[in-house]
C-alpha cells in the first residue's frame, strides 16, 4: 500500500466514523483518534514520510483560516478579556506548571526540555475544540471563548516553544532578545495578516469574473499568509488569524453571490477532510511514539505521563475560576460598569474544556533529534510519549464527557438573543427594499404592475417578521422596537401569514420535484443535454435551498386576476 493508498483509506475510515459519531452522539475526533489507534496496529500498515513542518503547514492554516474567518469580530470584542487571559496568560501559566513538574519528575527533563514540554501540551488545540463544539451547544458567550481561546493559543506556545527550543540546543539565553522574539511574532503577524488580507481582498475584486479563480484565490490565502510572516520571523498563526477574521468581515461587500456560494460548500469539505486526517493520524503516530518504549520503562513513561496529564487538567480548572473572577472586577473598575459576574457553571465547563490534539503532536514530532553539540535532545522520546498520552487523556477520554457535563451543569444554549436580531435584521432589509422601490426612479417604470407586485410581496414578507419580532419582544423592552415602517399586524393575520408560508413550502417542493424529474427526462431520452441539465438543476436546487431557509419566497395569492396575467 502507498502513501496515497493510505490516505485514501483514511478517509474512506472517517466517513463511516463520522457516521458513527452522529449515531451515538460522540465528537467525532474521539472516534477518529480511536480509529487511527487501532490501524497503527495494523501489519504492513506504510509509513508516510512527512516533515512535521509539512505537516503543520497542510492541516493548520487552512483550519485555522476557515474558523477565524466564520468567527465574529464583535464576539471578540466583547470577550477579549477572558480569550486572552486563556490563550495568552493560561498557557504561559499550564506550561511552567508542566516544566516544574516534568523537571522534578525526572532529572532527564532538563529546565529548556522541560518548557519545550511544557509549550507543547498546554495550549487547547483549535480543531479539536472547534470540532468538539460543533457536536454540544453551549451558550453563546461559552462557545465564543472557547472558539477565540482556540485560534490564538498556538501563537503564544509556538513562541515559548521556539524560545526554550534554542536555549536546549544552543545552550545560550537572552531575556531581551526572547522578550523581542515574543512581542515581534505577536505584533509582526497581526500586522503581516492584516497587509495580506487587504491584498487578497483586492485580488479576489479583480479575478470576480471567475467565481472558480475567486475561490482558489479563498483556498491558497492560509498557505500564503502563514509562509510569509514564518519567513519574516513573525507568528504565521496570528497573522492567518488577522487575516481570516479581517477577510470574513469585509468579503460580504467584495465576495461576488456565486463565489460566496462556492466557497461555503468548499470550505465545509476541506475543513471535513482536514479534521478528520488530522485526528486520525494522531492516532497512526502512535507507532512513532512506541520509539521511547525502547529506552525507557513502561511504568515510568505511564506515571510521568498520567501526571502530566492531570497536571494540564487541574491547573487550567484551578486558574480558570479566579482569573475570571479577578477579570471581571477589573474590567468592571475599569468601565466603571456594574456587568454581572460570569455564572459559575459557564466557568466550570469551560475549565474542563480544554482539549488537545494533533497540533502538540506535530509540535512534539518537530523537536530536534539532536543539540548543536551533537548530544540527543534531551528527553525527547519522554517528550514524544507525554505529549501523545495527553491528547489521548483529554480529547478521547474527557470530549465524550463534555454533552453529559453540559447537561449534569443546565448550561443552556439562549438562542433568545439571536432569534430577536434576526427578527430585527429581516425587518429592516425588507423596510429598505421597501424604500428602493419608492425610489421615483423607480416608480417612473413602464411597468408599473411589476412594482406594485414586488411591493406586495416584500409588504407580506415584512408583516411576517414584524409579527414574529413583536411575539418575540412581548413584555420585554427593547430598542428593536423602535422606528419601524411596517406595523405589526393582528394574531390572527400574523397566524395566517405563517400557515401561508407553510403551505407555500410544501407545494413549491413538490412542483421542484416535479419539474426536476421532467427536466431529467429530458436528459435521459436525449432531447437535452447534461450540460443544459445541469444549468436547470442548479437553479431548482437553488429555489430549494430558499424554501429550506426561514426566509422562502413565497408567491402572493391573488384576490382577483392578476395584472400580469392579462385578461379577456
Amino acid at each position: 500500500m502507498t502513501g496515497l493508498e493510505l490516505i485514501l483509506v483514511l478517509l474512506a475510515v472517517a466517513v463511516v466514523l463520522r457516521m458513527m459519531a452522529d449515531r451515538l452522539r460522540t465528537p467525532y475526533a474521539t472516534l477518529l483518534v480511536v480509529g487511527g489507534l487501532l490501524l497503527a496496529f495494523l501489519p504492513g500498515l506504510p509509513d508516510v514520510a512527512l516533515s512535521p513542518d509539512t505537516l503543520f503547514l497542510v492541516f493548520v492554516p487552512p483550519l485555522l483560516y476557515a474558523g477565524s474567518r466564520r468567527f465574529p469580530l464583535r464576539d471578540f470584542r466583547r470577550q477579549a478579556g477572558p480569550i486572552i487571559r486563556l490563550s495568552v496568560v493560561m498557557v504561559a501559566v499550564s506550561t511552567v506548571a508542566v516544566a516544574v513538574v516534568a523537571h522534578s519528575l525526572d532529572p532527564a527533563f532538563t529546565w529548556p526540555a522541560a518548557v519545550t514540554l511544557g509549550a507543547v501540551v498546554s495550549p487547547p488545540d483549535p480543531v479539536a475544540v472547534l470540532s468538539v463544539m460543533r457536536s454540544v451547544r453551549p451558550p453563546q458567550a461559552v462557545e465564543s471563548i472557547l472558539e477565540g481561546e482556540g485560534l490564538l493559543n498556538d501563537a503564544t506556545a509556538l513562541v515559548i516553544y521556539r524560545i526554550a527550543v534554542g536555549v536546549a540546543v544552543t545552550g545560550v539565553f537572552s531575556a531581551r532578545s526572547a522578550t523581542a522574539q515574543f512581542l515581534f511574532g505577536g505584533a509582526g503577524g497581526i500586522a503581516i495578516g492584516l497587509v495580506m488580507a487587504v491584498i487578497v481582498l483586492r485580488l479576489q475584486r479583480w479575478v470576480r469574473s471567475v467565481p472558480v479563480v475567486e475561490s482558489t484565490v479563498s483556498l491558497l490565502t492560509p498557505f500564503a499568509v502563514y509562509l510569509l510572516a514564518e519567513s519574516l520571523g513573525a507568528s504565521g498563526v496570528l497573522a492567518v488569524v488577522a487575516a481570516g477574521m479581517y477577510i470574513g468581515r469585509v468579503a460580504a461587500r467584495v465576495v461576488s453571490p456565486e463565489t460566496r456560494l462556492q466557497n461555503e460548500a468548499m470550505w465545509t469539505i476541506v475543513t471535513f477532510l482536514l479534521e478528520s486526517l488530522v485526528f486520525i493520524l494522531v492516532g497512526t503516530e502512535l507507532r512513532y511514539v512506541r520509539g521511547a518504549l525502547q529506552h525507557y520503562s513502561l511504568a515510568a513513561l505511564l506515571r510521568e505521563a498520567a501526571v502530566v496529564s492531570l497536571c494540564v487538567v487541574l491547573v487550567r480548572l484551578a486558574w480558570v475560576m479566579p482569573s475570571s473572577l479577578i477579570g471581571r472586577y477589573v474590567g468592571r473598575w475599569l468601565r466603571h460598569s456594574h456587568e454581572p459576574l460570569p455564572p459559575w457553571r459557564w466557568v466550570a465547563f469551560i475549565g474542563w474544556a480544554g482539549l488537545r490534539g494533533g497540533d502538540s503532536l506535530v509540535i512534539a514530532l518537530a523537536v530536534p533529534l539532536a543539540t548543536a553539540s551533537g548530544a540527543p535532545f534531551p528527553a525527547r522520546d519522554q517528550i514524544l510519549f507525554i505529549t501523545f498520552a495527553v491528547i489521548f487523556v483529554t480529547l478521547v477520554l474527557q470530549g465524550p464527557t463534555l454533552t453529559p457535563l453540559i447537561r449534569a451543569l443546565a448550561v443552556r444554549d439562549d438562542e433568545r438573543e439571536e432569534d430577536d436580531e434576526e427578527a430585527h435584521a429581516r425587518l429592516v432589509a425588507l423596510e429598505a427594499a421597501l424604500r428602493a422601490l419608492a425610489d421615483p426612479a423607480v416608480t417612473r417604470s413602464p411597468h408599473p404592475e411589476i412594482v406594485r407586485y414586488l411591493e406586495q410581496r416584500y409588504r407580506q414578507r415584512a408583516r411576517r417578521w414584524a409579527a414574529r419580532e413583536s411575539e418575540q419582544l412581548e413584555g420585554r423592552g427593547h430598542e428593536f422596537a423602535q422606528g419601524h415602517s411596517v406595523a405589526a399586524p393582528s394574531h390572527a393575520a400574523g397566524a395566517l401569514d405563517e400557515e401561508r408560508v407553510l403551505e407555500y413550502r410544501r407545494l413549491r417542493s413538490q412542483s421542484i420535484d416535479a419539474e426536476r424529474r421532467a427536466v431529467i427526462a429530458l436528459r435521459d431520452q436525449s432531447i437535452i443535454g447534461d450540460g443544459v441539465m445541469r444549468r436547470i438543476q442548479r437553479d431548482l436546487d437553488l429555489e430549494a435551498m430558499l424554501l429550506d431557509t426561514r426566509e422562502p419566497v413565497v408567491e402572493l395569492p391573488s384576490e382577483g386576476p392578476s395584472s400580469l396575467e392579462g385578461g379577456d
